[in-house]
């Protein structure tokens, strides 16, 4: 969770290379495949002004359709893949909004990533209308960002690591005791 929460960002250049001030930038964090639902993410810039850019941080079998929407819809400038990256904590240190779109989903270790990133993380059916709300609301896009990243340190490693020990100690004075 720290190095989510302590990452220094990425040049926005770097990821969205014709980047201007002003433009928001949306991260999501996920494999290609078939779980994953990238086409509603990239379906949500519809909805959304043109400053609004997507970075899709993966790759997978799904990638060819995943362009080829991107391509139907005319979002080449507005969508970037990048890829699988190991400087993930860094891009979405330089996001505004971290989102994961799927079909089905448990709590995720992208999850966790972008809730300890110190962004607002939205999992959400109504993702352009969840990322509007956001941006509009600096107030309100603070409180989430907040609450997330509070949220992320519950499964910290250290946080996590200790809670097993505990149980472990517990269940070794169970059998001790019996």
């Amino acid at each position: 969770v720290q190095r989510y929460a302590q990452a220094t960002p990425i040049d926005r250049h770097a990821i969205v290379p014709d980047y201007h001030t002003g433009d928001i930038i949306i991260t999501m964090v996920a494999a290609f495949r078939v779980g994953k639902d990238q086409d509603s993410a990239i379906r949500a810039l519809t909805h959304l002004p043109e400053n609004y850019k997507l970075c899709l941080v993966g790759d997978g079998e799904r990638r060819n359709i995943i362009e080829a929407l991107i391509g139907e819809l005319g979002l080449q400038q507005r969508v970037m893949l990048l890829g699988i990256r190991s400087d993930v904590p860094d891009i979405l240190s330089a996001s505004d909004v971290v989102v994961l779109a799927s079909h089905w989903e448990g709590l995720s270790l992208s999850s966790v990533e972008g809730m300890a990133s110190g962004k607002p993380f939205i999992g959400s059916d109504q993702l352009a209308t969840a990322i509007a709300e956001l941006i509009s609301h600096p107030d309100y896009y603070q409180k989430v960002a907040t609450a997330c990243a509070k949220a992320a340190l519950r499964y910290d490693i250290a946080t996590t690591a200790t809670r097993y020990s505990n149980l472990y100690h517990l269940a070794k004075e169970a059998q001790t005791t019996v």
